[in-house]
Parts: C-alpha cells; structure tokens; sequence
C-alpha cells in the first residue's frame, strides 16, 4: 500500500492501545480550526451499532478515512476527528487501557477531559465545572449507557472492533491545511444505497413515461424535510393531491398524465447559470430559504424507505421475511429479496406509488419537528398541510383526526392525546433501527377504511405503548431492575400523569439516563446505602447532559441543588420532589408509596 496510506486496526488480539500498531511516541493533535467534539447521541449510538451489528462472516470492516498531516511525531488531524474521538471515548469506557495519545491544540477542558475520562466522579463541583468538557463526558456516558444495556453482548462488540480499520491518509507536505479542511467540509456528497436501489427499481420498468413519474416522486419522497408535496411542481402538485393539495389521488403510475417540458421545466442553460444573478428556485419559485423548512422528520430517507418495505410486503402479501430491525445498511439487500422475482416491472410500478401514499400518510398522521418563529429547539408537531385561500402557498393546520360530526374541542385533544403518545414513542426509542411504531402505525393506516374512522387511531397508537410496558415491565414485575427498566415505561407514566392534568406545563425531551433518587453510591461518610435503591418508586429519568453529580447526592440535595431542572423535568420526577422532605422518610416509606401509585397507574392503564 502506499506509504502515504495506512492501514489502521483499532486494537489487536495482543494489545488494547489506540491505534496498536503505532509507536508509543506517536500522537494525534486535533488543530484549533476544527470545532470541539460535538457528536451527540444520535451519531455516538449510531457508530457503536454500525460496529455492533458487523456481521460474523466479516474479516475486515473499513470505517472510512482519517485525514492527516504529519508534523515530526504527531499527525494533525484534518478530517474525521469527530469519529476518532468518538473511538477513543468508546475504548475508555469499555475499560481498555489505552494511550492518551489524542489531543486538542488550546482546549485545556477537552485534554483533561480525555486524559481523566475514567475519573471524574471524584472531582469537587466547581473543579468539575472548571476543568471538564461536558460534550466528551456526555459522549462517555451514552457510550458507558449503551455497553450497560442489559441485550447488548459487550464480548460481540469488542471482538467487532478487533475488525475494525481505518485508512490514515497523508496529505503531501507544504499542503494548505486551511484551505484543504475547507474544501474537505464543503465537498459533495457520496453516492448513498438509495441511489443505487432507485436506479435498480427503475431499471425494471420500460415505459419512458413511467420512469419519469417514478423519478419524479422518488425525488420528492427522498427530500425528508417538510411535506411531500412541496416537492412536487405546482401542476405535479395538483395532479397528485388535488387542487387544495391536501388529498391524495391514490391512481396508478399509467394514469398519470406526465407533464411536458415548458415554463415549469426546472432543466437550466448552461449561458444562464453563469450569470451573477442566477439563483435556484423551487417548483414554486419561492427561494430554497423559504420557510418550509421549517418541518423536519424524525428519521431519515432510507430508514423511511425499509418502513414502507414492510408495510408493502405485508399489505401485498408477499411472502418474505424481512429483517426485524430497520437497519439502513442493508437498504439495498432487504429490497432485492422482494423485488428478485418475476413481476419486477408491476412490483416497481406498485411500490412508487406505494412509497408516496406512505409518505403523503407519515406527513400527515407521524408527528415532525416544528422550527417556527427562529425557533432553533423547535418543538413536536402534527398538522396537515393545504393550500393557501389567498395565495399559491401552502397553510398548516392541526391534522384533522376525527369524525365532522365531533365538536372542534373533541378532534383538537385527541390530536394533542397522539401527539403526546409519538413523541413519547420518539423519546424512548431514540435508535431508527428499533422505531417499529411507525411501521404499526403506517400498516394501519393504508388501509383505507382505517382512515374513514380515525377515533380509532389514538386507541391504535396508544395500545404501541401498553403492549411495550405490560411485556417489558409489568408482565413479570420487573419492578426492581434499576436502570435497566425500559426508557418507555418511564414516558407512558409521564403521558399518563399529563392525559390526568394536560395543562400542565411538560413536554416530551431526550430524557435518556436513568437515575436513582436516593442513589446507588452514596458519597463517602455522608449517609447510608440502602438495598431498595432499585426499586421503580426511586427510579427517574433525567437528560444525560445534567451534572453528573446528581447520581451521588441525597434526595434533598437533589431537590435543592437541581430545583431548576426537576421544574422542568419528567412529572414523575416532579412528584417525587414533591414528595421529598427528608432522606430517610423517603427512604423508609416514601418511596414505596410513591413506587405502589406509579405501578397501579400503569397496570390500570394497560388493562383497559
């Protein structure tokens, strides 16, 4: 291999240092121009299960590239420090001895964060504060919280990485580090499985003209932001949904008249785009900024994609069996196990259409982020979209989930009832792998009659939840399994406890670390440990990026020290607060009263 190009394994059988292979001089330096660590869950879990779900015939898996820039003994890291300081937080907290050969130029917070990664627990509040980089600890903990999941084999992820490599590529010397880490985060992207499967699907198909449509609403159906008919041309648009754009005309693809090319033909001339005035437009001529952005989905395009695969095989009845897990690496592999038959020009032909009715239906019944007003939190939405009165632009209106005969108050709860209930179903289940409640929901509703009585959809939606809590919880009375106890039995309890008072001020929030309330590990010299620490009254779930200090502090300091955070936190977390007026009162009845109301409020619940 090229001098310039190495082969980098994570560790060996013979060793457990970064990078194993390197000498112990060897360093890595992530320069200043680079951004702080700054993965979140979303993409720590995301690598922990791309490495986890290796399959065993594997003998080597290829992570990507780090680029580098080699300076006497250290390599300056260019592209990829994100997932390199990702490999390295995850070796710490799998308890591999490691070098601390990975740096941050001018970060102190960050490289004692790194170099302490194991003991920052017995750091003092303020030299917590002063010293640690709360990202790379908080990056710790998701790492430490998926190892301790009670179905994840630690052995299989470590014997996994040992397959793991990584190419270190040099950049030549007197290369403009600058410029080269500009171009490098603004290049193009890479061509992903769904390009190829849409080219596989529509290479199937030998009308002209049904390859055009098929183009066309896959394209539209790729983009997850806002709603899909947005995507759409206004006459696409109108031939699709109609002429308020809000109901889908559910015909096949040879039905459909295909547009001729003219003013609304989006194809530019090359003497054009060169002019210092050319801008893109949309289908509307509305500027790409235009505010429906705004609506973002819960998942991405190709985890969409294996949604409506399921929901196609089983509404189609074709006879495959489909991986239970929604894993997006296997995009292209799950689709040719129903599409590797005969009939691959009807099956492709059925499935476009297919995928924009399941599509039309996800925007409409599943519930999106909302960033309006330059909100930058946004906030859990479920609305439908229709065209303007006054304009030829699109209006949103919370979706209409009841019969006309209801009174507006009737059909606007129960939409706030389902909006609850998904976006507690979307807190809970943070992986798209595992996100089956969308496939339940999407399954039933393509049936059509389904959505001619839409009362019944909270009774289907909530009955997602009760199914999960009675077999994970309350089935064998699994009421002292500490943090293991699944993170939906804690938000059903929440949406239980808001359906009782909905005025109250909650909303649904990653709330992912499990914690107790009188802890597990008492700090030293100040009270007692207690053996009924796991018991679910002492249990709450709280956001991974709070102090890691609360986990060490009685009930009453944790009541006075996070008052804050507890106002705005889980409502069964507010009503132990509530309930806390001294240590060992909570500990010797509190609790247990407080635990028996939560578990009857649950078994009552799922017993309807």
């Amino acid at each position: 291999m090229n001098d310039k190009i190495t082969e980098m394994h994570i560790f060996d059988d013979n060793a457990l240092f970064f990078f194993a292979n390197i000498k112990n001089s060897v360093k890595y330096e992530i320069p200043i121009y680079q951004r702080a660590f700054a993965w979140t869950e979303k993409e720590i879990v995301q690598l922990i299960n791309d490495i986890y779900d290796i399959d065993n015939s594997t003998e080597n898996y290829y992570l990507g590239s780090l680029i580098v820039a080699k300076k006497e003994n250290t390599f300056e890291v260019i592209d990829g420090q994100q997932r390199l300081t990702t490999l390295f937080i995850i070796l710490k907290s799998l308890g591999c001895k490691i070098k601390n050969n990975l740096t941050f130029s001018c970060r102190k917070k960050s490289n004692y964060t790194l170099k302490n990664l194991t003991s920052l627990e017995s750091l003092s509040d303020e030299e917590y504060k002063e010293k640690v980089e709360n990202n790379i600890r908080c990056g710790r903990d998701i790492a430490i919280s998926e190892f301790n999941r009670p179905d994840f084999d630690k052995a299989k992820f470590v014997n996994n990485l040992k397959k793991v490599i990584i190419y270190r590529i040099e950049v030549p010397k007197n290369t403009d580090l600058n410029r080269y880490f500009e171009i490098m985060n603004t290049r193009g992207e890479q061509l992903e499985q769904h390009h190829i499967l849409k080219a596989t699907l529509m290479s199937h198909l030998n009308g002209e003209k049904d390859k055009s449509w098929f183009s066309k609403i896959w394209d539209a159906c790729s983009d997850m932001t806002g709603y899909v008919q947005m995507h759409f041309n206004t006459k696409d648009r109108e031939t699709l949904f109609g002429t308020d754009w809000r109901f889908l005309n559910t015909c096949q693809l040879s039905e459909l008249t295909l547009e001729k090319s003219g003013k609304n033909d989006r194809s530019c001339k090359i003497e054009d785009i060169i002019k210092d005035d050319f801008c893109v437009l949309s289908p509307d001529g509305v500027d790409e900024n235009d505010k429906r952005i705004r609506f973002n989905s819960i998942i991405e395009f190709p985890h969409f994609l294996l949604h409506a695969l399921k929901v196609f095989v089983s509404t189609q009845n074709i006879d495959v069996q489909l991986d239970e897990q929604l894993d997006d690496k296997k995009l292209c592999s799950s689709f040719s196990k129903v599409f590797g038959g005969n009939d691959k020009e009807k099956l492709s032909a059925d499935f476009i259409v297919f995928l924009l009715k399941c599509r039309y239906l996800f925007d409409k019944y599943i519930l999106k982020r909302e960033f309006a007003n330059d909100d930058f939190d946004g906030e859990w939405s479920l609305k439908e979209l229709k065209k303007s009165k006054t304009k030829n632009t699109p209006s949103y209106i919370t979706t209409d989930l009841g019969n006309k005969k209801e009174k507006d108050r009737t059909r606007t709860e129960r939409a706030k009832r389902i909006l609850m209930l998904q976006a507690c179903f979307r807190v809970s289940y943070t992986s798209p792998k595992v996100m089956h409640w969308i496939t339940t929901l999407l399954k039933w509703l393509t049936v059509d009659k389904n959505l001619k009585n839409l009362k019944s959809y909270e009774a289907v939606t909530e009955q997602i939840a009760k199914t999960a809590v009675y077999e994970g919880f309350l089935k064998d009375k699994k009421f002292n399994s500490g943090v293991s106890t699944p993170h939906i039995v804690f938000n059903y309890l929440d949406y239980l406890l808001w359906r009782n008072e909905p005025n109250a001020s909650f909303t649904f929030e990653f709330r992912n670390s499990v914690e107790h309330w009188y802890p597990q590990n008492p700090s030293k010299d100040t009270f007692d440990y207690w053996e009924n620490v796991d018991f679910f009254g002492n249990l709450c779930i709280i956001q991974r990026e709070i102090n890691s200090k609360f986990s060490n502090l009685d009930p009453v300091s944790k009541k006075q020290t996070f008052d804050e955070m507890i106002k705005k936190g889980s409502l069964k977390l507010r009503k132990m607060a509530d309930k806390t007026t001294n240590k060992y009162t909570w500990r010797d009845s509190v609790c247990a009263e407080h635990g028996n109301e939560m578990i009857a409020l649950l078994e009552n619940a799922c017993q309807n």
